[in-house]
């Protein structure tokens, strides 16, 4: 066939299709785009893609000023499809038009950094908290989880001085975990399981777990190297996220405590290994584990009290809120003397997208990377017309789905399972949809057929299609790893649990949140990415969602704190970490729940994203002692009997003469308001600590109130000086202008002192309801 038969197709959509783009575009010379196409839009009449890509180029317009600008660079199939090319802006914007193409984008100079989150994080090398903490040198954070894999390079100790003596813990051998296991980064090793062979009645089958502190299922790994891992070069995933990987807090020690088995974790090996935590001197307990469902009471939960008693002994406990969101009054980790940490965004994707038969593009996530699918597009169906819309296992139906794509819904299963169900059933791709549950919360999982996954808008779009098409196809496209601004970041994980409290309504959680979805960092070698049975794949590293991921990086952010201040209680590094952080995403607009597509609010984010090097210089902290602690549990009702569980002896009855008056007095950093018919005036009291360098430093405060709230502080000013390092203020919430008819069920608001350098900032939630607490 003659070129120029080949050209003219894209000549006459020029011609007729870009007559403002002609007379608007931008004269700016040329550079190298990346152009994503659709694999499965290349027209019969090319014999390859190479061909294809080449005629686009040669049907652009030549620019009068470069004539030469237009030059084809490279061509892709494996881990994008697409090419890359020398282009003027005048000609990317005729490009974007063409049927197929998917997006443009210019070729950045990139440097080598982490798997994303310490760049996100604003962390570096040569500023702000990494140099200024040394890197949380000879800081020892616990990690209590599934154990750990030793040989990855996460945990090589060549740049590590020898272990702190002051350590006591010991490494645990055996057949499987050498004493070579152990080393200058790995310091302790020990595995807890007795609670587990007692719920079993049998011993540990060692065909099945190690009974070692080896990890066999990958989230101890996973944990422990994102907390503390050292730097590793060329990390990735299947060639996704690839970069330089390294935990928060680089020169830490870690020391393991396996505690969590196939069934879960039970409370007495939680509690051991708590115990034997403290004993052994760690400076931090990271703990990605908690309880399913509501929060039990804090003298029911075992991570509560075991965090109190490590409070005691000036341990930072951080944990995990949970993933049961985005229902409201699922967080759980929520005692106030733990820092608990929910799940966002960061600014780097893995686009995937859902191509249907007539035309339209669904952006979805995905990891997979085996063969593609063909080049044209597969007949699409509904796991629901099939037998199962969740898609299980053996439950749809192979006459229905044999070379097809399914669309499964999300929910029930695990996610990667759906697909293998799809390839056992004889199906050869899958579009996993959310439901209105998880909104538009996409996670990229490592898929064992070609897959992704689309949000609850796209989903619905898709099934429709299926309903009212005669004969609906579909394609897959996997674009790679993108980092961008656009969609912002970061975002609230529908995932995440959040509050409103479920225990105490005057103490806000979650506390935080951090970087925990779609998290590259460190693998166990027992099992596959999936962590299902049906994955032979191994991998150094896996990305992977959770507030499971979320937790180490406050850990480690944690580490560096105690470092940088060996002297601060862990109240004080929750309270720097607290009013620091930020509720503005990259585009400046305020922070978004993925679950509603809304802006996100304290009940659900806390006091926001943290924000390391700020956290570096708070200015004020909220400080608590135990003690405090102790008069909070009164103040909710808590007989000598109950509070005898957290300080571990009898008490006498007077213990509770110091009460709070309102467990709102605790002095916490942020500020929960609930308002009922009774009572429409709520005081709170607080005392703020001078940390920073002027020790005359004068804050003013600057109240964002909610609407139809009147908010008081007093005194409005705080002057400090060498005798007076801690000043005390009373805050006033009032409901005003609705003549008590109550407030708005969730608002939120925040106060700020500032001395013109420090921004000390503490978020206000109030709950406001027109009859009793009892019927929110």
């Amino acid at each position: 066939m003659a070129i120029s038969s080949v050209i003219c197709p894209f000549l006459f959509f020029f011609l007729f299709l870009t007559p403002t783009i002609l007379s608007s575009a931008p004269s700016d010379g040329p550079q190298t785009f990346i152009i994503y196409v659709s694999r499965s839009h290349k027209p019969a009449l090319f014999s390859s893609h190479d061909d294809w890509y080449s005629s686009i180029i040669q049907s652009l317009p030549p620019s009068p000023d470069h004539p030469h600008s237009s030059k084809l660079l490279y061509t892709y199939s494996k881990a994008i499809n697409g090419f890359s090319a020398h282009l003027t802006p005048l000609q990317t914007e005729i490009l974007r038009q063409y049927p197929g193409i998917l997006s443009v984008i210019p070729d950045r100079p990139r440097h080598l950094h982490t798997t994303r989150t310490p760049h996100f994080l604003g962390l570096s090398d040569s500023f702000g908290i990494w140099p200024n903490s040394k890197y949380a040198d000879d800081v020892i954070i616990g990690v209590l989880d599934t154990g750990i894999w030793p040989e990855r390079h996460s945990f090589s100790d060549s740049t590590l001085s020898d272990v702190p003596r002051r350590f006591k813990g010991i490494c645990e051998t055996s057949k499987d975990f050498p004493a070579s296991a152990c080393n200058k980064k790995i310091i302790g090793a020990r595995a807890f399981y007795r609670g587990y062979e007692s719920y079993m009645e049998r011993p540990i089958d060692e065909t099945d777990e190690s009974k070692s502190p080896r990890d066999t299922e990958g989230h101890g790994t996973h944990t422990a190297s994102t907390a503390a891992g050292s730097l590793v070069s060329n990390a990735s995933l299947f060639d996704y996220a690839r970069g330089e990987a390294r935990g928060m807090a680089v020169k830490a020690r870690i020391a393991v405590y396996k505690i969590c088995w196939s069934p879960g974790c039970f409370d007495s090996d939680i509690l051991a290994a708590m115990d034997q935590a403290i004993a052994d001197g760690v400076d931090v307990i990271s703990l990605s584990v908690g309880a399913s469902g509501y929060a039990p009471q804090y003298d029911q939960d075992s991570i509560a009290i075991g965090s109190f008693g490590a409070a005691q002994h000036g341990v930072v406990v951080s944990c995990s809120a949970g993933n049961s969101g985005p229902g409201p009054f699922t967080a759980t980790n929520i005692a106030p003397w733990i820092l608990t940490v929910g799940a966002s965004t960061i600014d780097r994707e893995f686009p995937a997208d859902a191509i249907l038969g007539d035309g339209r593009i669904f952006g979805g996530v995905s990891l997979y990377a085996g063969e593609s699918l063909p080049d044209f597009k597969l007949h699409l169906v509904y796991g629901g017309d099939c037998g199962d819309r969740f898609c299980y296992m053996g439950r749809l139906e192979p006459s229905k789905v044999q070379g097809k794509i399914v669309v499964c819904d999300r929910g029930g299963n695990a996610r990667v399972e759906k697909g293998a169900a799809v390839k056992l059933a004889g199906g050869l791709g899958m579009i996993l949809a959310n439901t209105d549950e998880s909104g538009e919360e996409l996670i990229a999982d490592s898929h064992l057929i070609p897959a992704t996954m689309v949000g609850a808008i796209a989903g619905d779009k898709i099934r429709e299609y299926i309903k009212l098409s005669q004969y609906p196809t579909a394609t897959i496209v996997f674009r790679g790893t993108v980092i961008s601004p656009s969609p912002p970041a970061p975002k609230v994980a529908a995932f995440s649990s959040r509050g409103p409290n479920s225990l105490t309504a005057e103490i806000l959680k979650p506390d935080v949140i951090a970087p925990g979805v779609n998290i590259l960092a460190a693998w166990t070698g027992s099992t596959g990415p999936t962590d299902l049975e049906i994955d032979p794949r191994r991998v150094d590293f896996n990305i992977i969602s959770g507030t499971s991921m979320s937790c180490p990086h406050v850990s480690g952010l944690a580490a560096l704190l105690r470092k940088a201040y060996p002297d601060w209680s862990p109240a004080a590094i929750k309270s720097a970490l607290m009013t620091t952080a930020y509720n503005l995403d990259n585009s400046g607009e305020n922070i978004k729940d993925l679950a509603s597509g809304e802006e996100s609010t304290p009940f659900i984010h806390g006091a926001g994203h943290v924000d390391p090097n700020r956290a570096l210089n708070p200015g004020l902290v909220y400080d608590i002692d135990v003690s405090e602690y102790v008069a909070f549990l009164c103040s909710i009702g808590y007989d000598v009997k109950r509070i005898s569980v957290f300080v571990r002896e009898p008490v006498s009855s007077d213990i509770c003469t110091r009460a709070l008056a309102t467990p709102g007095n605790l002095n916490y950093p942020s500020f929960s308001v609930v308002f009922n018919s009774n009572n429409d005036v709520v005081k709170y009291k607080r005392v703020v600590k001078n940390v920073g360098s002027s020790v005359d430093a004068v804050y003013e405060v600057k109240v964002n109130a909610p609407p139809n709230v009147a908010i008081n502080v007093w005194p409005s000013k705080l002057a400090f000086s060498a005798e007076k390092k801690a000043l005390a203020y009373e805050i006033t919430f009032s409901i005003v202008g609705l003549d008590g008819l109550g407030v708005s069920p969730q608002q939120s608001g925040s106060i700020e002192w500032s001395d013109g350098v420090h921004l000390v900032r503490s978020p206000i939630a109030v709950r406001g309801i027109q009859g009793s607490v009892s019927s929110m």
